[in-house]
């Protein structure tokens, strides 16, 4: 007889918080050794959106950075989550890989430009243990049907990917692993309906299970958001078979800090921050004000030109609590512009008929009160801002509640596009955009690249 225990140690929905690292890596190096030590065999495996944009050395390598931090851990495999994505563009995240120690396993993404699996991944991985029993690990992520096709990723359904792999699986592994960027909903979904996966380990919503869940004999584990929980399951192997599954979760505050930790996640910072200051996009000849009460020139105003010029629509709007600080006078770097515009969200054009452009209205006036202090949470959103006022270029409403566009009374039966942000779209507060609109999404460029095209243009 055949009998094993392993030791699971996975992390998730890291995006990027570098102030975690530190302590995770050495959390991760201390339970790798007292397992050896104990005669257990280790896994290690990450389940996606290691990485975000908010960060300045994120930002500054399009996550090769953290790629490479992530070398250090020993990972056997990871998968992607939607910052891998569509927080970078199909070249970039081509490339995200490149210089990876470990295997990336996604089981239902297809590159369009291909029509195969992307580059940079396998659909599973065969682990084998000291006593020859063998573990497939396959990846899935969320199959976002209206953004993923907008960078060339072609999703295929959860249920559809698992029928169809599931067989392949079992011929060549005596147990099986998910590595489900889907969320929890879906895991337990997932659990339920296919039982020959014995452990799923989940991300997605953030969600933390202490203790794991155990859905008939399948057990889900997760460890939260941000680094903040490092999850670890043991399983007992017994001739090929699970017998024993024991999850739990770790949290990083508990962790052991080491006076060395602060200058490492500092230089993290600074060696971003420099790359980006680096990237002169303009010099601005007066400063741009954030608040939009400290004078001319506001920096909406410039937000809004920088949207509608892209976009090439009648009128734009956004919102005042996207933009988190003032734009100096000078050289304006790329650094600035991350600092002030940190969102992950991209430039979207809407077509709306007059009276459906004239509610899309009303909701605006209608939500404006709770939305100037409602504070923003995900949707691409990336800050502490309160969500602000919605502010229009080339819209206007007299004393009389009369609409004018471009100068001249809104026709109701007319066609009119509208520039904003796809931000909009995702949060609960606008329908008409969703069920009216005509929406074109723009997932090449981020807001603060919008920005950064729009002053190269005029402001050099």
């Amino acid at each position: 007889m055949i009998s094993e225990e392993i030791l699971i140690l996975h992390t998730n929905d890291m995006h990027s918080h570098l102030e975690h690292w530190p302590r995770v890596r050495r959390f991760i190096f201390n339970k790798k050794r007292q397992a050896a030590r104990q005669g257990m065999e280790s896994f290690i495996f990450d389940i996606g959106d290691a990485i975000d944009r908010q960060h300045p050395l994120t930002e500054a390598s399009f996550g090769q950075a953290n790629i490479k931090l992530m070398n250090d851990i020993g990972y056997h495999a990871v998968t992607v989550g939607n910052n891998e994505l569509l927080g970078l563009n199909h070249d970039q995240l081509n490339h995200l890989y490149d210089d990876a120690n470990f295997p990336v396993v996604l089981a239902n993404i297809i590159d369009a430009q291909t029509q195969s699996i992307p580059k940079w991944a396998f659909k599973y991985q065969i682990l084998e243990t000291a006593g020859h029993q063998k573990i497939a690990v396959f990846g899935l992520t969320a199959p976002f049907i209206r953004t993923l096709p907008l960078l060339d990723w072609l999703p295929e359904a959860v249920d559809k990917a698992i029928e169809n792999l599931l067989p392949e699986l079992q011929a060549q592994a005596d147990s099986i692993i998910l590595l489900s960027h889907l969320g929890l909903p879906t895991d337990r979904h997932i659990a339920e309906t296919f039982p020959e996966i014995q452990l799923i380990l989940g991300a997605h919503t953030h969600h933390l299970l202490p203790k794991g869940e155990l859905i008939g004999q399948t057990m889900l584990a997760a460890a939260g958001r941000y680094g903040d929980h490092v999850g670890t399951v043991k399983l007992t192997l017994t001739n090929g078979r699970v017998t024993e599954m024991h999850a739990r979760t770790y949290a990083t505050a508990d962790m052991a800090e080491l006076p060395e930790d602060a200058e490492e996640i500092e230089n993290y910072q600074l060696r971003g921050e420099k790359k980006l200051q680096a990237k002169q996009i303009a010099t601005l000849p007066e400063t741009y004000h954030a608040d939009m009460f400290s004078g001319e020139p506001r920096l909406i105003d410039l937000g809004l030109d920088s949207v509608q010029n892209m976009m090439q629509t009648d009128v734009a709007m956004l919102s005042t609590g996207l933009f988190s600080g003032d734009l100096p006078a000078g050289v304006v770097t790329a650094d600035d512009l991350h600092q002030i515009l940190p969102h992950a969200v991209h430039p979207m054009r809407t077509r709306l008929v007059g009276h459906e452009l004239e509610r899309l209205i009303k909701e605006i006036t209608k939500t404006q009160v709770f939305l100037k202090n409602y504070q923003i949470r995900g949707m691409g959103f990336r800050g502490h801002q309160a969500f602000g006022d919605v502010v229009w270029r080339g819209l206007a409403i007299d004393d009389n509640n009369q609409i004018w566009i471009n100068g001249a009374l809104l026709d109701q039966y007319r066609y009119y596009t509208v520039g904003s942000l796809d931000h909009y779209l995702f949060i609960p507060f606008f329908p008409t955009l969703e069920i009216a609109g005509e929406n074109e999404l723009n997932y090449a460029y981020v807001l603060r690249e919008v920005v950064a095209q729009y002053l190269t243009e005029h402001f050099n």
